[in-house]
């Protein structure tokens, strides 16, 4: 061997040497697996769940008014026809129906109150006189 064979910070040969030997290659960067990210659809609306009523539905009211009245004639004074309408309904009313609203008035009877509104927006009842419901003339 000769002098360039050796290293001149340490003098060992340069096949042992650290200073001798070029530095090691860098070592190539890990390949990271892509991770698959599945998107998730987004629900507009929350799903659909059964729902317990506390009272009965202003709808459930408007077939029973209707035929309260049809079996009066067509018209009938509003205590006579709350009265009717619930001896008509006393299974289907609930204790909810049967509590009084913040105003005082029974639950039930505020919900026959609003069919009768929706009754006469649809046209089969007419505004009548105050306190008498009555049956619009096509009826």
């Amino acid at each position: 061997m000769s002098d360039e064979d050796y290293c001149e910070l340490c003098d060992l040969p340069k096949s042992t040497c650290i200073h001798g030997r070029p530095p090691p290659p860098p070592a190539p960067p890990a390949r990271v697996a892509p991770v698959k990210r599945t998107t998730r659809k987004s629900t507009t609306t929350a799903p659909a769940r059964a729902v317990v009523r506390r009272w009965t539905p202003v709808d459930v009211f408007r077939p029973e008014i209707v035929a309260v009245l049809q079996e009066a004639g067509g018209e009938l004074d509003a205590d006579d026809l709350f009265l009717a309408l619930e001896t008509r309904m006393e299974e289907r009313l609930t204790d909810a129906d049967r509590e009084k609203t913040p105003e005082g008035e029974l639950r039930w009877r505020f919900a026959a109150r609003r069919a009768r509104q929706a009754l006469v927006a649809d046209g089969e009842m007419s505004r009548g006189r105050p306190g008498v419901w009555a049956l619009t003339d096509g009826d």
